[in-house]
């Protein structure tokens, strides 16, 4: 590929006619002929990387300001664009291949994703999946070199693309979270339909405000044909009146919504509601308990509209989806009490998942959760006060710490806690706490694990250990029987 034709803005002179064997920008990665572009970063600056990726053979580099290498540079205005258009490129456009649709908002990507691929797969389609959980074409697991949780960097993307469309992928249902869409990793990328979920308080560490979090949410729908947004959301309601540009179906349980869910029943078992949608109304049913699920359908159903199923389908396709991992997911225990682990970490994530389980419920709700370090700290006292209020007891422990102290990081937690008449206590070490949750649950009780869902690791300081909670409760009734 020539690296000119691929790169877009200079800001000085022109970019060499230079051809190139790869993109990179880890420099330990580069080879012989690649193109080494220098993103800055947060933590470092791959500027300062240009001299190691001469060495190692570039044969071009991309960069934002002058560097001193004897290799041709080209300089560009934005280094994330430029990788990203020149992965396009190079990869011969894979996303124009399949039908791209998008989901992003702040909780109910990831089961969204799924239920959507379930509905497609009835319909007899070959389906991919890019997202927190993994990265799938029809059953068959991906393994990617990505470091980001949800939504690949550009240039891995680029490569998950290229290896569905050669798979045979007709459709790619992938989660695009506010990073990407802020640091350009979706750039050159055309979605067929774009679908807002909901927008609550997550983030702000990087996003610094919600209105800065919501414009990068919002971005998707200017590179969507068509939408799919919950109305009932006021962030939604913005979309929709800001957008003009994209087709937009409006979903919700509210009047105004044009798909909208009605006669919502919740079981253990799962959840029923009528449909009503362009003047006949449909009886759905999905195996997954909670109002947040109802939503969740909706998205997906919409989706699934927008690209010509028939309902008929979509109801089937529906009913027949299974659980995700890590999302309200029950562990099999031979206890007369229920264990679930959800990946609930954020205020709303909390609440709809207590308020879910209290639905179906026999006994007490037992919460046990924490919050991640070197992320939003202020929404910490939140998730204390919304456990304390709606669960009978409460257990405030450890979850990611990362490099901040975890004891500093449960007494945040503790303060809005204490705002409420709760019972609760504190173990900060999360093996101890889910040990402590399993010896205190008593017949018919419900203990969520909430925070780590599908991870399988505790990262302290800037180590990752092993560490999954499936493993941890069986480790624990183990030791509870002996």
């Amino acid at each position: 590929m020539l690296a000119s034709k691929a790169l877009g803005e200079y800001w000085d002179k022109s970019c060499p006619e230079v051809e190139i064997n790869g993109i990179q920008y880890d420099s330990r990665q580069v080879q012989p002929g690649d193109m080494f572009v220098c993103i800055p970063g947060f933590e470092t600056d791959g500027h300062k990387f240009a001299k190691m990726a001469e060495q190692n053979g570039a044969s071009l580099i991309v960069a934002e300001r002058k560097i001193d290498v004897s290799v041709p540079v080209c300089y560009v205005k934005d280094a994330r664009k430029a990788v990203a258009r020149a992965a396009c490129e190079f990869y011969d456009n894979p996303s124009a291949k399949f039908c791209l649709i998008g989901v992003t908002g702040t909780n109910g990507k990831t089961s969204t994703t799924y239920l959507t691929k379930s509905i497609l797969e009835k319909a007899g389609k070959c389906v991919g999946i890019i997202g927190t959980n993994q990265n799938i074409i029809g059953d068959k697991v991906l393994v990617t070199q990505s470091t980001t949780p949800t939504t690949p960097n550009a240039l891995e993307l680029q490569q998950l693309f290229a290896e569905m469309a050669e798979g045979g992928a007709e459709y790619v249902v992938m989660e695009v979270s506010s990073h990407a869409l802020a640091l350009d990793r979706v750039y050159g990328c055309k979605f067929d339909v774009g679908i807002f979920t909901n927008l609550t308080r997550d983030h702000l560490d990087f996003h610094k405000t919600m209105e800065a979090y919501f414009e990068a949410k919002s971005k998707l729908f200017d590179v969507s044909e068509k939408g799919v947004v919950n109305i009932d959301d006021d962030a939604g309601k913005r979309i929709i009146e800001q957008k003009q540009n994209c087709r937009i179906l409006s979903v919700g349980l509210g009047e105004d919504a044009r798909l909208r869910a009605h006669d919502v029943n919740i079981s253990a078992r799962g959840t029923k509601f009528l449909l009503d949608y362009d003047g006949s109304t449909y009886e759905m049913e999905i195996g997954i308990p909670g109002k947040f699920s109802v939503y969740n359908a909706l998205s997906a159903i919409g989706a699934a509209l927008m690209v010509g199923v028939s309902m008929e389908t979509i109801k089937s396709g529906l009913k027949e989806a299974d659980g995700v991992l890590g999302r309200l997911e029950v562990v099999p225990t031979d206890t007369p009490y229920t264990v679930i682990i959800d990946y609930a970490h954020t205020p709303d994530g909390l609440e709809n998942i207590i308020s879910t389980v209290r639905e179906f419920a026999k006994g007490r709700v037992i919460t046990m959760f924490g919050c991640g370090g070197d992320r939003d700290a202020t929404k910490r006292p939140i998730m204390g006060e919304i456990a304390g209020r709606l669960s009978d007891y409460s257990i405030i422990t450890s979850d990611n710490p990362r490099t901040e102290d975890p004891e500093k990081i449960v007494r945040e937690i503790e303060e809005g806690i204490k705002l409420t008449d709760a019972k609760y206590t504190v173990i900060t070490d999360r093996r101890q706490a889910i040990a402590y949750a399993l010896g205190f649950a008593e017949k018919d009780d419900v203990i969520i694990l909430a925070g780590k869902g599908q991870e399988t690791y505790q990262i302290i300081g800037k180590e990752k250990y092993d560490f999954d909670e499936r493993v941890e409760v069986y480790k624990a009734l183990k030791k509870m029987n002996e």
